[in-house]
């Protein structure tokens, strides 16, 4: 008798494993090396070049080692947020092996025999407010609030911020946090680094009299201070930008689809105030994964959804035909960057109020769970809008 594949062997998403399944990858995962490298590379050259000699600078000694230690545990740190982010079930939703049995005021049994597909969306209540979500025909459910599939990874990871490609990996609700603080981590090495290398050219400048002679002596020290310069204005503005994002409890996917949606009569259903918002983040208990990558597939088990576990109010059944949803998730992860830089040239309330003649707002904003807080539109209007 044939042994059993374990559930990472028959993954039908496109992830690596490692490990035996302990250890999950997105299918970019070489990418990872490369940030690997962009990090560790800077760091032996401050520790052989700058802070070494360093040391030797101050009358106390145990002041320049100091430096030199406080650089290599930092580095650390931030390698194992790297790595933590990378390798951690972003909080994937595992897919069902047929479309779900019941749905309110829907027969599936009719629908096969006439060929009739599923409602592409329903309506659950979130905070008291309708809040559309939609059928992933990929996955074969109906995805939670706030979720979305990567096209990338294909697969629905719940609270689905980004797909970053710089870490190989889909940033979602249980590696968010991991996700924020190798960023703004790797911000503060980089403010470190650069004083601790304009430190050590000043301390060269007094000694030879000149900056052209201290950089001459030292030009690793000009190198590390352009080099993180540079690096600053991605990490630190990615850093700004998401404080911003945690501030409104809104992910990256939400803000990149509404930026032309927004208006004064606006309001966020999953917002709970600007420091609940950040103790769900920080604070919160991460959820265990909803999939044990190392367990046993059972040939005869079969996984039934009935309404996902959600609770319906309405069904909204479409009668367009059905199609396989692809999201951009790679733009919105190179986007980033552009993000990133625009939040240091700016401050963050030119964000909030950007543009004053705004565009009247649509009901497709409620898939992602924006609601409206004066009126909806009627539900024969919404069968016709195309959900």
């Amino acid at each position: 008798m044939a042994k059993p594949k374990r559930v990472y062997q028959s993954w039908k998403g496109n992830n690596k494993f490692l490990l035996d399944g302990r250890l999950i990858f997105g299918p970019d995962a070489k990418s990872l090396i490369i940030t690997f490298m962009l990090i560790l590379v800077p760091v032996v050259i401050f520790c052989v070049f700058v802070a070494s000699n360093l040391a030797h600078k101050f009358t106390t000694g145990s002041i320049g080692y100091a430096i030199l230690v406080l650089a290599v545990v930092f580095t650390i740190y931030v390698l194992f947020l790297l790595l933590s982010t990378s390798t951690k079930d972003p909080g994937i939703v595992p897919r069902n092996s047929h479309p779900p049995e019941e749905v309110s005021g829907y027969d599936s049994s009719a629908s096969i025999d006439v060929g009739k597909p599923l409602p592409r969306t329903k309506e659950i209540i979130v905070n008291g407010l309708p809040v559309r979500v939609k059928y992933c025909e990929t996955c074969m459910l109906y995805r939670p609030p706030r979720c979305s599939h990567c096209s990338v990874c294909n697969n629905c990871v719940e609270r689905f911020d980004h797909h970053c490609p710089w870490v190989g990996q889909c940033i979602g609700k249980r590696n968010y946090r991991c996700f924020f603080l190798f960023v703004s981590s790797t911000a503060l090495l980089c403010v470190y680094v650069f004083s601790m290398s304009a430190l050590y050219l000043k301390l060269l400048v007094d000694d030879y009299g000149t900056a052209w002679k201290a950089i001459k002596v030292s030009p690793a020290s000009v190198a590390l201070m352009a080099y993180c310069f540079v690096s600053l204005w991605f990490v630190g503005g990615l850093t700004g930008f998401h404080l911003y994002l945690i501030s409104r409890n809104q992910t990256t996917y939400e803000n990149f689809r509404h930026r032309g949606l927004r208006g004064d009569n606006r309001i966020n259903v999953y917002y709970r105030g600007c420091m609940n918002s950040f103790v769900e983040v920080f604070c919160s208990k991460i959820e265990p994964s909803k999939n044990n990558f190392r367990g046993y597939v059972h040939e005869g088990a079969s996984k039934t959804s009935k309404g996902g576990n959600i609770q319906v109010t309405e069904v909204d059944i479409s009668d367009e035909d059905r199609r396989v949803k692809v999201e951009d998730d790679l733009e919105i992860g190179d986007d980033l960057m552009k993000i990133s830089q625009r939040r240091n040239s700016q401050d963050i309330g030119d964000i909030r109020g950007r543009g004053s003649d705004r565009s009247p707002i649509s009901r497709s904003e409620l898939d992602f769970g924006f609601g409206l807080e004066s009126q909806f539109s009627s539900r024969s209007e919404s069968r016709h809008s195309g959900w």
